[in-house]
């Protein structure tokens, strides 16, 4: 138990030489120690490359996700305004003439597509 405590608390240090113990102690210059080989540097960046990838596919599936709901609201909203206006043509003409429209107004719709 007291070997667990001892490696907990940090290693006291003396007095500094210039009397300034408020600042933190300097750790020597080491002019090399960031510098890395070059097949780390590559392999390092073929990662990163392959994160962006796999983040720009995400964001591409997740648009294209968006944008199907998008059209199947606007489709739905269509086809509700659509079953509306015939409904109010019901109301005025014959059941059968609203009918023969319908399927006449389907056959322009397909070739005009």
């Amino acid at each position: 138990m007291s070997s667990s405590s001892a490696s907990v608390t940090p290693s006291v240090k003396g007095m500094r030489k210039n009397g300034k113990n408020w600042h933190d102690s300097k750790k020597p210059f080491r002019p090399t120690a960031g510098m890395t080989s070059y097949a780390k540097r590559l392999e390092t960046r073929k990662h990163q490359e392959a994160v962006k990838e796999h983040e720009r596919e995400l964001k591409e599936e997740k648009e294209a996700e968006r944008k199907a709901h998008i059209q199947r609201i606007k489709d739905r909203r269509a086809a509700k305004e659509e079953k509306e206006r015939y409904e109010k043509m019901a109301e005025k003409m014959h059941r059968k003439r609203v009918e023969r429209l319908k399927r006449r107004e389907k056959r322009n719709k397909l070739l005009n597509s």
